[in-house]
């Protein structure tokens, strides 16, 4: 019980930078861990930018950014962080993770 409260006080403290995009009506939800924003990273010809002008948005508790990830139909999320705790949410499975470099990333698109 102690290591779950601990968990649950951890998961609160954690902060996201989150940025709504609007194109016409589509919203698309961009999410990144704090410790990311402004970093790249490549593997190959792969390469991923978690730049301010795409995720730099508010940074916010990452249980409010869950939240608006829940209603999301697109999203991008990148980092340790926000992609485990959203697979913990059932926002995404487990299986829609990528990682470069280390650095987990998940897309969600409705078509």
């Amino acid at each position: 019980m102690e290591l779950e409260r601990k968990l649950k006080k951890k998961i609160k403290e954690m902060k996201v930078y989150l940025k709504i995009h609007r194109r016409e009506e589509i919203e698309t939800v961009a999410c990144c861990d704090e410790i990311l924003l402004n970093k790249s990273f490549s593997k190959g010809d792969l390469i991923i930018k978690i730049s301010e002008q795409f995720f730099g948005g508010t940074l916010i508790n990452i249980e409010e950014a869950i939240e608006i990830l829940k209603e999301a139909l697109y999203f991008n999320i990148v980092g340790e962080n926000i992609t485990s705790v959203a697979i913990s949410h059932n926002i995404l499975p487990k299986e829609g993770v990528r990682s470069i470099n280390g650095i987990p990333m998940a897309l969600k698109m409705m078509f």
